[in-house]
Order: structure tokens, then C-alpha cells, then sequence
């Protein structure tokens, strides 16, 4: 999280608390890696908590480097995967898993580069303020179509998918990235996981309803079973 270490710890526990609330949600084994989503990402902001701690004390420096590739790796190579993975792998519509399979070799390439980056440029993460920079030596011709590519990856899989209120989390995404982008330019990835984390609530919600619609859907089943017998 990208307020302080506080901020980071207690969120991401009580994220990590709704991913596991979220995981007990599931009842088709197809909505596991989205039921994971929450979970991801508290751990995701325990990492940064660490280097909030770690970041004023050079002899630190280990924790340091290992807090920031594991964010940097969930924030910038994970997600473009895990995302329509997730969705990808809960649709049963033909026509919108032939597009969800477009947009994860999207997110696999953009996630080839981002490995590429992280293992051949410097990053060096600093306290700004109440926020962490990430500053980093990748090629600047490719970063506006990057963050473009990222953006369809993990967004739009939410708008091609055919289960309900999905579409409800990719608007909350999309806007959550736009204030980002305008009011928090400089720390965008540390502030829009932030945001992002904080809409893990989401899943949890869609994967209630979800269940909630397949206990109906058995009750019903078994009700008209009996009416003809």
C-alpha cells in the first residue's frame, strides 16, 4: 500500500482475510484462481509493508531488494497473467474464451517483457513523502504501450466475460487506474495496486452471488425431479 507501513500491514491482512473468505466462496473448481485474487494481493501489499520498514536502513538492504521484486513481480508480471487467466478460465461461452485467449497472450507477452526488464535494468524503490517510488531504467519508447497493453490485459477481461457483475470490477478498474494516472502520476503502480487491492471486496461479492445462484439452480433441479416422479 502506498501510504505508510501501517497502511500496508493492516490492509493487506485484512485483504488477505477476505481472500480466504473469498476462496471459501467457491463452489466449481473453475473459480478457484479468481477466488485467489484477494489473496494475492494482501500478500502483495505485505511485501510492500516490509520495504516501507526496510527502506530507511541501508543494512537492510536484502529485505529491501526482496520486497521489491516480489511486489514488482506480482504488480507487473503475475497480473497480466493471473487476470484473464481467472476470467478465462470461468467462461463457458465460445466466442468470448476464443477473445479472453487473445487477451492472456497479450498479458503473456507483456509479462516476457516485464521479466526481461526486471532481470536487465535497475529499479530503486524511495519514501516520497507518503508514498514509494519506483524508479527504473526500462526502455521509456516502450513504456506508454506497455502500460497500454497492461491495461487491456487486466481490464478488459472483466468487460468480455459473461458472469455476472464482472463487468461491475472492470469499471471500478478503469476508474480506479484514471485517478490514479491524474492525481498520482509519479506513483502509479505502487498507488493503483493500492486501489486495486482494495476492490479484491468485489470478488468476494461476485463469487457470494454466484453461489448463492447455484444453490437455486440445484434446489430447482431437485424440485422438478420430484414433481415428475
Amino acid at each position: 500500500m502506498c501510504f505508510s507501513p501501517e497502511a500496508s500491514f493492516t490492509g493487506g491482512v485484512i485483504i488477505s482475510a477476505i481472500g480466504v473468505a473469498t476462496i471459501k466462496k467457491v463452489h466449481n473448481p473453475s473459480q478457484i484462481v479468481f477466488a485467489s485474487i484477494p489473496l494475492f494481493f494482501g500478500v502483495q501489499q505485505i511485501a510492500e509493508g516490509f520495504l516501507w520498514i526496510t527502506l530507511p536502513y541501508p543494512e537492510l538492504a536484502v529485505i529491501q531488494k526482496v520486497s521489491t521484486y516480489f511486489f514488482l513481480t506480482m504488480a507487473q508480471v503475475l497480473w497480466p497473467i493471473i487476470i484473464p487467466f481467472s476470467v478465462l478460465f470461468m467462461e463457458i461461452d465460445k466466442k468470448r474464451k476464443r477473445v479472453l485467449w487473445g487477451l492472456l497472450g497479450i498479458g503473456l507477452i507483456l509479462t516476457l517483457y516485464y521479466v526481461y526488464c526486471l532481470f536487465n535494468f535497475s529499479v530503486s524503490p524511495k519514501i516520497d513523502g507518503y508514498h514509494i517510488v519506483y524508479s527504473n531504467q526500462f526502455p521509456e519508447s516502450l513504456a506508454k504501450i506497455a502500460f497500454s497493453l497492461y491495461l487491456i490485459a487486466t481490464i478488459t477481461p472483466f468487460f468480455v466475460s459473461s458472469i455476472k457483475k464482472t463487468h461491475l470490477m472492470g469499471l471500478l478498474m478503469f476508474f480506479s487506474c484514471l485517478i490514479t494516472a491524474i492525481f498520482f502520476t509519479q506513483y502509479l503502480i505502487s498507488v493503483w495496486c493500492f486501489f486495486a487491492a482494495l476492490l479484491s471486496g468485489v470478488v468476494f461479492w461476485i463469487l457470494r452471488d454466484a453461489k448463492e445462484e447455484f444453490k437455486l439452480f440445484k434446489l430447482n433441479a431437485i424440485v422438478n425431479s420430484v414433481k415428475l416422479k
